[in-house]
């Protein structure tokens, strides 16, 4: 399976040209994407519905979205009609095989005077891969400093601790199951996962050593058998190699279970990609 995610600018390409049939050509190849900054009816966006397009031009694939930033937009038309319509921002999870269920999570945010600091979150879904099914996260964190990273990365560590004790969408059962609210089977929730998204550090961060473990001197570095695994460094790449936006260095992760660790076969990065300011990402696990 490949997988790949990309912040896409809301389609703001490093030509200065907006075009989001670019944005899903540059990842159709893959069979699970995780997309940040994704926009619904922006001005600076041609007040486009930025989801739709991008299923549009990826009609192979399922989909769910989940906006942070969620703010009015709504105008009268010609006939006086209110209209209701939202100006979001957020992630998006798309997938070949059915997303079985998905939630979203808003992460801490801190709150700001004059530097511009926004709502983030954390997408959730349960995708019925080849192998079972999976859990597939997508997110995007705080770009201003460590301090507004450390407890959004403290947050999504307790989602996922905690995730497969909660059960799936709903479990057990229902009093009354011919109201319909047990109708199909059961969804899951895995214990295996994989956290994909622009996360604004690199591998000397302390944001990165609280996701896989502490880095201790000659040891290495200490990755827990039931936590999370940098897939770049288990298909045999060096943390501080690479790079995922022309300035910032590698920023955009993939992180798995260190179940999954052993199946990589590859992970990538197009630096040939024009489409946004950060360059997208491709792992590949075997089936």
């Amino acid at each position: 399976m490949i997988f790949a995610s990309y912040n896409i600018q809301y389609g703001l390409g490093q030509d200065g040209r907006y075009d989001l049939e670019r944005i899903a050509a540059a990842v159709a190849g893959a069979d699970v994407i995780a997309l940040q900054e994704v926009d619904r009816f922006w001005q600076r966006s041609g007040m486009v519905d930025g989801p739709a397009v991008i299923a549009d031009a990826l009609p192979e694939h399922h989909w769910v979205y989940a906006p942070n930033l969620d703010m009015d937009a709504s105008y009268r038309n010609d006939a006086g009609r209110l209209i209701n319509r939202r100006r979001q921002f957020g992630c998006m999870i798309l997938s070949r095989a059915p997303i079985l269920s998905s939630r979203n999570f808003p992460l801490p945010k801190r709150g700001t005077l004059t530097q511009h600091s926004i709502q983030q979150g954390l997408l959730e879904a349960v995708i019925a891969t080849e192998r079972g099914p999976l859990r597939v996260y997508c997110a995007h964190l705080s770009h201003l400093c460590p301090e507004t990273r450390l407890p959004q990365i403290e947050a999504m560590l307790d989602i996922f601790a905690r995730a497969p004790a909660e059960g799936g969408a709903w479990c057990g059962g229902h009093p009354n199951p011919a109201a319909g609210w047990t109708e199909g089977a059961v969804p899951p929730m895995p214990r295996e996962m994989i956290l994909m998204g622009d996360m604004n550090f690199t591998a000397v961060s302390a944001e990165y050593a609280q996701l896989v473990g502490p880095m201790a001197g000659k040891h290495g570095r200490l990755a827990n058998p039931e936590g999370l695994v940098d897939a770049w460094v288990a298909a045999g790449h060096g943390e501080g190699e690479g790079a995922t936006h022309a300035n910032a260095g590698r920023i955009d992760h993939c992180f798995i279970s260190a179940s999954l660790s052993s199946g990589v076969r590859e992970m990538r990065v197009d630096t040939s990609a024009q489409g946004s300011d950060h360059f997208p990402i491709f792992l590949e696990i075997s089936a």
